[in-house]
């Protein structure tokens, strides 16, 4: 297999084996009007498998979506082929308009333009609340 090398744009790298799609429908990327590639299950000496995501276009990137799908994921800045920036991405502590409450007596149910906010409570176990009714999030 062969993908071609990108000129302007970033590369979402170390994404654990089968994130990739996840993050792809998360962060939009079927609305850009520019090659995209999602490369699955790469063969990886760190990771045994990984999923890569390249997009060659320099658009902007949510930090918080990719840290919530999977931290530690490794984002490579290119700029006229060669690496300007590479940055690893955390679990983010809170997280605006990513994840829906899915309670309905939460106030977010009847105020429509309200924004969903959910606050990190446990990092171990990756758990969401929402910082209106406390619900979980579903993860």
């Amino acid at each position: 297999m062969n993908i071609d090398s990108i000129q302007n744009g970033v590369v979402i790298d170390h994404i654990t084996a089968g994130c990739g799609m996840q993050l792809y429908d998360l962060l939009g990327l079927d609305k850009l009007d520019c090659s995209v590639a999602i490369i699955k299950n790469v063969h990886s000496r760190k990771m045994g498998k990984k999923d890569i995501i390249k997009i060659d276009a320099d658009i902007p990137m949510d930090f918080d979506v990719i840290g919530y799908v999977d931290p530690g994921v490794t984002l490579d800045f290119i700029k006229d082929g060669k690496l300007i920036d590479k940055r690893t991405v955390d679990l983010p502590l809170t997280l605006t308009n990513v994840l829906r409450c899915k309670n309905p007596r939460c106030i977010t149910s009847i105020e429509q333009e309200l924004d969903h906010i959910f606050k990190l409570t446990d990092p171990e176990k990756k758990i969401y609340r929402c910082v209106y009714c406390e619900t979980k999030a579903n993860t």
